[in-house]
């Protein structure tokens, strides 16, 4: 190649997204974590309303949509910046606040974006392993020792872990958070699928974001509202920090359509949590009913689960092949890592497609057991 790329670039790992259901004619995607509701009717008139405004440029300040979060959550807006989707806060941030040879501490497994942007950026990237043993949750007393042994500029966490579902308890992350806060390292806490999975709003750290000026919360609607094709990101943090964020902003990353629904849909968090009580009912029954015929299936915080195959498949990808010839899309979890080639990730969704999913693993399972 005549033009070389920046080192960073050059070895740069491709990353693997699920979502991929879209490929194959007649199949229900399982290994995308959406609202299985679709978006609210009337999203569709806020998007209309807007059209009148398409031969404009945005408000390059997103400042409706900023108003209309900051009501909505209970924050200044001040503490509110805005994103082309949560990637593109994930993307930010690094630019922000990482320079080259800056150490970030990232959970493993968990979304692989993290790593990605904080390379472009030239941080050097660490990671903290999270065991089964301990149901993958977060050692706190391990991570409190990781932090002392060396400065971290970041630590990312993502509360549901993804791919792992796991949420972690408020009280704990205050403690780290604190810790963090007592030592100069910010946290990136990324909460884009805990609306779906907390139907109370009792996990958020949002009401807690005016005590800790290095705390940085991520979200989306794009998992809530089940609107991916629109591109409605935020963070939630100090203002010092929000201002920084805007700086290095795409000009213009909310078209007027995305401006707009990003108000009408910050009205409608109720919708959301209505969404939230349904996916724990279904989730609560599918571990019940594929736990009874021996799918892989394991308890999860939230509404989706991490599992590793067992004796169903020779791996993830098999039992995904497998769930394929049933019309079910599930996730191979082998883009998380070698050690991660035999486990699978799945959702919840409504009664009725839970219904098929059920009767494909039961299906997959008598197959297996004729093998």
């Amino acid at each position: 190649m005549r033009f070389e790329p920046r080192k960073e670039i050059a070895d740069l790992p491709a990353t693997v997204h699920g979502g991929q259901g879209w490929r194959y004619a007649g199949v229900e995607d399982y290994s995308q974590n959406l609202n299985p509701f679709g978006p609210p009717p009337e999203l569709a008139d806020a998007i209309v309303g807007a059209m009148s405004q398409m031969g404009h440029y945005p408000d390059a300040s997103n400042a409706e949509p900023r108003r209309a979060l900051a009501e909505a959550y209970g924050v200044p807006a001040e503490c509110i910046s805005m994103g082309a989707g949560s990637s593109e806060i994930i993307r930010d941030f690094p630019n922000v606040f990482c320079a080259k040879g800056d150490r970030v501490l990232l959970m493993h497994p968990s979304f692989a974006e993290y790593a990605q942007q904080c390379r472009i950026a030239g941080a050097e990237v660490s990671y903290m392993e999270l065991e089964p043993e301990n149901g993958f949750r977060i050692d706190e007393v391990a991570l409190s020792a990781r932090l002392r042994e060396e400065p971290y500029k970041a630590v990312y966490i993502c509360n549901p872990n993804n791919p792992t579902g796991v949420i972690e308890d408020r009280a704990k992350l205050e403690r780290t958070i604190s810790e963090a806060s007592d030592l100069g390292t910010l946290v990136f806490l990324d909460e884009t699928l805990l609306a779906l999975s907390d139907p109370d709003g009792t996990r958020t750290m949002i009401p807690r974001i005016g005590r800790y000026d290095n705390l940085v919360i991520a979200d989306s609607y794009t998992k809530s509202f089940a609107v991916p094709g629109l591109r409605i990101g935020f963070c939630i943090s100090s203002p010092e920090i929000a201002e920084q964020m805007a700086k290095v902003q795409l000009p213009w990353n909310l078209g007027v359509a995305e401006q707009a629904a990003a108000v009408y849909l910050a009205g409608r968090l109720d919708y959301v949590r209505s969404a939230a009580c349904e996916l724990r009912r279904e989730s609560e029954r599918m571990e019940r009913e594929l736990s009874g015929i021996g799918f892989p299936c394991v308890h999860t915080d939230s509404f989706f689960r991490f599992a590793p195959v067992g004796t169903a498949a020779r791996d993830g990808r098999g039992l995904q092949e497998k769930m394929l010839r049933h019309g079910i899309m599930i996730r191979d979890c082998a883009s998380f890592g070698g050690r991660f080639a035999g486990y699978v990730r799945y959702c919840a969704k409504d009664s009725e497609r839970d219904g098929r999913f059920i009767e494909a693993a039961e299906a997959v399972m008598k197959e297996t057991e004729g093998l």
